[in-house]
């Protein structure tokens, strides 16, 4: 097989739940336990960070990644969903896994691995956690895929935990409170294994203490003494600046405004990592902060994808897809400056359509669309609810249409954001690439 041949393979063999959600979801470790002995192991070789939370756990993880490089580390990153390539999944150092690795692991072991049923993630995470063996990294940074308790990166005992946050998702997996939600993710909290827990709520605290309590694991909450004390973002540079509480003046280059809560987390978490002698370097950490996305390759967070100019509209996209996302993303889409905010938006079929509605901006022309996944909310639909809260758009098939519309009819006074759902960033990015 080749390549594509082997992520057909992949993508058929296995369930996967970005294309067909719950059906794909397999509750349990057995699968996981059994591919790990069978390689024998290999996250035991390496240290690693565990990332958990509702939302904001992508940024954190590629951001501790981006710190830890700068270390001088050899630093594993296992993130998902990708957006335009498998292999994004999958990163050292910020490189891909090779096409041929990717090969070499299904054509070897699918006789051994194909009896057991794997999901998709049982399989994608076997292969991370062996390859980052096989690669000698000195850590990885390991990003939970679906609430944490059961989730297949748990089997790992890593240096420190972390929750980013509780909102409602996924809640026909991991409970329909907050509480119970907590509950999932804070499965991760390990025996005397450091954790630092970014927001909570009344709900959910109780839950972590408890849970620490437990285990004996120190915990740290970010929000009781915040180390960012607050944040502007400069239109010259295109970076957040922010203004801390132990590392003076810091720049970020993932410049959306619910980065202030990430950072937060963030800094909580290099404290924890400098007590424990894994950073060392007083420079690592601004280097790191300010060269994200080129040191890890994150995309599609408050993605500038155009600058706004005398010829052309300020094009920008974000992954963020229910209702805590779209806290932020609605009031950061208010803080705009155009002639009209021109939105390209879709969603998936298990998020809270119309709660996110209520939040969109009244002013905007909106392009319905619906991203290539199963999952999909159809676009009739989305129009349809647009329609009872008096948003204005037409429906278009697919996110390339919405998008080539969208751009013929902006002026460059306009703005153009595209979002709704991680799958129509994906579209979006896929055919930019192949454009």
């Amino acid at each position: 097989m080749n390549y594509q041949e082997t992520i057909d393979y992949l993508f058929h063999a296995a369930p996967v739940f970005e294309k067909v959600g719950a059906s794909a979801y397999k509750e349990g470790l057995s699968n996981t336990i059994a591919l790990d002995e069978h390689f024998g192991h290999p996250h035991r070789q390496y240290r690693t960070i565990h990332v958990a939370g509702t939302n904001g756990k992508g940024s954190c993880s590629h951001t501790l990644a981006a710190i830890l490089q700068a270390e001088g580390y050899r630093v594993g990153l296992y993130t998902s969903p990708h957006l335009v390539d498998f292999r994004e999944r999958i990163r050292i150092n910020g490189v891909c896994i090779d096409e041929e690795t990717v090969i070499k692991f299904v054509e070897e072991e699918k006789d051994f691995f194909e009896p057991l049923h794997p999901s998709f993630f049982e399989l994608t995470t076997a292969l991370a956690f062996k390859y980052f063996a096989d690669q000698q990294v000195d850590i990885a940074v390991i990003e939970v895929g679906l609430g944490g308790r059961l989730d297949c990166t748990n089997i790992i005992t890593p240096e420190l935990s972390i929750i980013t946050n509780i909102s409602f998702d996924h809640t026909q997996f991991l409970g329909n409170t907050l509480a119970k939600i907590a509950g999932e993710k804070a499965g991760i909290i390990k025996p005397h294994v450091p954790v630092v827990v970014g927001e909570t709520l009344p709900e959910t605290r109780p839950v972590f203490e408890k849970k620490a309590q437990q285990e004996h694991a120190p915990i740290i909450f970010a929000e009781d003494a915040p180390e960012v004390l607050h944040s502007t973002y400069d239109v010259s540079s295109q970076q957040r600046i922010y203004k801390t509480l132990s590392f003076g003046e810091l720049r970020g280059d993932l410049t959306g405004c619910y980065q202030d809560k990430n950072t937060n987390t963030e800094l909580a978490a290099v404290n924890v990592l400098r007590q424990m002698h894994i950073l060392k370097r007083p420079e690592s950490l601004a280097q790191g902060l300010k060269n994200v996305m080129q040191t890890t390759g994150l995309m599609g967070r408050w993605q500038c994808l155009q600058k706004q100019t005398s010829t052309q509209p300020a094009i920008y996209c974000d992954t963020g897809h229910n209702v805590a996302g779209w806290n932020y993303l609605s009031q950061q889409l208010q803080q705009q400056k155009y002639k009209t905010l021109r939105i390209v938006f879709g969603m998936v079929d298990d998020k809270d359509l119309q709660t996110i509605m209520k939040m969109l901006p009244t002013d905007a022309v909106y392009y319905w669309t619906q991203p290539s996944t199963e999952r999909a909310f159809p676009v009739e639909e989305i129009a349809k609810a647009g329609a009872t809260n008096q948003l204005q758009g037409q429906q278009y098939r697919t996110v390339r249409e919405a998008y080539s519309t969208c751009l013929k009819q902006a002026n460059p006074k306009d703005f153009v954001f595209v979002g709704g759902s991680s799958y129509i960033v994906a579209d979006l990015l896929t055919f930019l690439e192949r454009k």
